[in-house]
């Protein structure tokens, strides 16, 4: 079981990745977002990524923090 400290220390290590934008299929471009290199879904905007940060229990403030953020094949500008 977890200790409430080493969960937090994950917390503060948690790194996010968020991959080149690709099209999933649909036809809408997508960035795949990973978490502490667990793949949580795909991103549709820079909203999702802060959505998927939220969940983890990060703060969505820190996105452009390249310290918790990686964003390959573009910044949080780049969707296309």
């Amino acid at each position: 079981m977890n200790r409430p400290e080493d969960v937090e220390n994950a917390r503060r290590e948690a790194h996010v990745t968020v991959s080149p934008v690709h099209d999933d299929g649909s036809g809408e471009p997508t960035r795949r977002v990973d978490v502490a290199a667990m793949p949580v879904g795909n991103a549709y905007s820079v909203a999702d990524v802060a959505e998927f940060m939220r969940r983890a229990g990060l703060d969505a403030a820190l996105i452009q923090d390249p310290g918790i953020v990686a964003w390959q094949g573009g910044g949080p500008d780049v969707w296309r």
